[in-house]
């Protein structure tokens, strides 16, 4: 489940969202991981003590809210801490485009479009697995929806 956007040698970004293995049944409630890959760098929520596995749907519902907001805004940052953990992703507006670091540094320098294309694409791919009568699949489905446009922008 990864999604690569590319916008030229210099902006390159890929998400990843997981669920982890042996929890029975999909549900909206079950852990899992972001990765994010950029220009200057990796994070990711797996393999740290303590653990930093979210609740990964619910995340990537306030992940697709949040950054769409912050996106359709002047606002200079937002913050995004996964549900139920300590990891977390901060976006900030550059000169440029926007900057995507976690609180150890920096991890890619991108634009909004490019940006929105990973994480919708990483976001489209989980929701194959989230049955449809499952109490978040709807939630996940209107954050997705309301998402897609910002990733569907002209990307010239």
């Amino acid at each position: 489940m990864s999604a690569y956007a590319e916008a030229d040698s210099r902006a390159v970004i890929t998400v990843q969202f997981t669920v982890r293995p042996g929890q029975g049944r999909p549900s909206g409630f079950d852990l899992g991981d972001i990765h994010v890959t950029g220009d200057l760098g990796t994070a990711q929520s797996a393999g740290h003590s303590p653990d930093q596995g979210m609740m990964i749907y619910l995340s990537v519902v306030q992940l697709l809210d949040g950054l769409g907001t912050f996106l359709r805004s002047s606002a200079k940052s937002y913050a995004f801490t996964g549900v139920d953990t300590s990891f977390g992703l901060v976006f900030r507006r550059a000169k440029d485009g926007l900057s995507v670091a976690t609180k150890d540094g920096l991890i890619a320098r991108t634009t909004t479009p490019e940006l929105a294309a990973a994480i919708a694409s990483a976001a489209e791919a989980l929701s194959r697995a989230l049955p449809p009568e499952d109490a978040a699949s709807s939630d996940y489905q209107d954050a997705l929806s309301a998402f897609r446009p910002l990733a569907s922008e002209d990307r010239a």
